[in-house]
């Protein structure tokens, strides 16, 4: 399948401020098919607010967004699929895995009489993309933290979404829970775009095309192209470049590195450097 040479997402001039504090500043992005975008910053830059603008979960106050070519509406974000931050599930509920991917037809279902056969077999084929298929008839509370996380990934694709959001997919997940969880997405990424936010940087320059950089204005940075200066006009220096270097003189590994390396993500650290 050829991939569309018009963006899927389309921001243009987006600003936004809660209380007149201002917290996005003149966005401007283009989200093309398949592509597998990583939004990183620091905490309270504004990226889970771009979220819920693009999912028109909150109004836009200035600029625009469009997906699929037309303005925010029903039926365009009904094919954007959204798995949000830390989903607390009480792990004590009664509930099994397969009723919990079934809530994705939440727009079709019918409360008296169930699901129907077809919704069913949806929400099976869903389990079985991420692997958990064999889980359906396990109660939630008993699976682990990855494990519960790739069922909120199948939720998000019982309504067969083109593209798939995530906010902080893998937090309070060791390693090699988050590892697997990129690499499921990576594989769904064959046929939809994948947006997610994240921290764990290390991790998810290993399978993202283009990552942005948002603290309050956006730095874009296309991963496929190895011969982008690595400093902006502003004279920035941000964590993509950082990850880079450390991963160039091998001491990435390191945990000291790593500490210091995520502290500098968290503290939204600017270095400059004086290059003539």
């Amino acid at each position: 399948m050829e991939k569309s040479n018009l963006p899927i997402i389309e921001i243009k001039n987006l600003s936004f401020s809660y209380n007149r504090n201002k917290i996005l500043e003149d966005i401007n992005l283009k989200v093309y098919e398949r592509d597998f975008f990583a939004v990183i910053g620091a905490n309270g830059g504004g990226k889970s607010t771009l979220l819920k603008l693009i999912l028109g979960l909150i109004p836009i106050q200035s600029g625009a967004i469009k997906i699929f070519g037309e303005n925010l509406n029903r039926r365009n974000l009904h094919k954007v699929g959204y798995v949000p931050q830390n989903t607390n599930i009480n792990t004590e509920f009664p509930i099994k895995v397969i009723e919990v991917v079934l809530m994705g037809h939440i727009g079709t279902k019918r409360p008296l009489f169930g699901y129907a056969k077809d919704e069913i077999r949806c929400a099976m084929g869903a389990l079985a993309q991420v692997g958990m298929d064999k889980f359906a008839d396990k109660r939630i509370g008993e699976l682990s933290g990855g494990q519960r996380q790739r069922v909120m990934i199948a939720r998000a694709l019982c309504a067969n979404p083109k593209i798939l959001i995530l906010d902080e997919p893998t937090a309070s997940i060791d390693i090699e829970g988050q590892r697997r969880i990129y690499s499921l997405l990576k594989e769904l990424n064959r046929s939809i775009t994948v947006i997610v936010v994240s921290h764990d940087i290390s991790v998810i320059l290993e399978y993202a095309n283009k990552i942005v950089h948002i603290n309050k204005k956006l730095i874009f940075h296309n991963l496929s192209d190895k011969d982008r200066d690595r400093l902006d006009r502003a004279g920035h220096f941000c964590e993509v470049e950082l990850f880079k270097i450390f991963n160039i003189i091998g001491s990435f590994s390191n945990s000291l590195i790593k500490k210091i390396f995520n502290n500098i993500l968290n503290k939204n650290i600017t270095i400059i450097t004086n290059i003539t």
